[in-house]
């Protein structure tokens, strides 16, 4: 493995943002044998016996960039070994520039603290629609992508290099239990996109991924996280329709083919040794009720 720089023994790991992914994944955590702690950080304070309840130390922690850190929270919070940023975009209210502020504001509190290793969770939305498959190169400067605050947000974090180990992790779309593709677009009619290829993670998948990361090695380097197989959108929307009963939206073949991207996961292939559980969008578990 190229740059391998650290293997995990007993480590203490935060989870900056324990919500859809990352309570599971603090889950898992606290049953691998890796961590002899897990902390994570919510900005809901009645999600803390929900975390008190399954071992996983919880931090009332939101991310004001004006008002900033606090911290006489932070300082217990970043008192560890490995952070994990799983804090989506969505959270930063839809304030232009927000997230990115949000992410400097977290850069400059892990720089100051004892954290030795970072996984950013970022998206493969930073890549534009252009045909054609897309690689990790693509896209590393905000202006290469049509979410460039996404970007820049990566780059904040990637900033913390050398001093600390940073992998950023480009997740596809994340898929599974109650996130249901077809729940979106039932019924819709005359849907034009149904030959674009899909571009999907379980969340499974991403939270086993994260962990096979942290245990094998964390790198200094940006992984797209995507299924190995990329069906088209209506044999994804067809298939989990009908498994919910729903009823199946309808397509047409558009005057022009529209614009899609394939997101290639072979530099992760290469770097890690991963088994992937659900390989296919087709095969993913899906269920109706609420989780978390």
């Amino acid at each position: 493995m190229s740059e391998q720089v650290s293997k995990v023994e007993k480590k203490r790991i935060s989870i900056l943002g324990c919500g859809w992914l990352g309570f599971p994944l603090a889950k898992r955590l606290l049953g691998s044998g890796i961590t002899s702690q897990v902390k994570g950080s919510t900005t809901s304070e009645a999600k803390l016996d929900t975390f008190a309840g399954v071992g996983i130390d919880g931090y009332l922690l939101p991310l004001n960039p004006e008002a900033g850190i606090d911290a006489s929270v932070s300082g217990a919070f970043f008192d560890v070994d490995v952070v994990v940023i799983a804090v989506p975009p969505r959270m930063s209210q839809n304030v232009a520039g927000n997230y990115a502020a949000q992410m400097r504001m977290v850069a400059d509190t892990i720089r100051q603290s004892p954290v030795k290793e970072v996984v950013f969770v970022s998206s493969t939305g930073v890549y534009r629609d252009l045909s054609q498959t897309a690689v990790e190169r693509d896209v590393v400067l905000p202006e290469q992508s049509p979410q460039p605050e996404m970007v820049a947000a990566e780059n904040a974090i990637a900033a913390l290099r050398p001093e600390k180990t940073v992998t950023i992790l480009r997740l596809s779309g994340l898929l599974g239990y109650n996130r249901i593709p077809g729940k979106y677009v039932q019924g819709q009619k005359n849907m034009t996109t149904g030959d674009i290829p899909v571009n999907y993670i379980h969340r499974d998948d991403a939270a086993g991924i994260i962990i096979a990361i942290i245990k094998q090695g964390i790198q200094n380097e940006t992984f797209n996280i995507t299924a190995p197989f990329h069906p088209t959108r209506s044999e994804v929307y067809i298939d989990s329709c009908a498994q919910f009963g729903w009823e199946a939206p309808t397509f047409k073949i558009p005057e022009e083919h529209p614009a899609f991207k394939l997101i290639s996961g072979d530099k992760f292939g290469k770097s890690y040794r991963y088994d992937f559980k659900y390989p296919d969008p087709l095969l993913f578990h899906y269920q109706l009720d609420e989780d978390f």
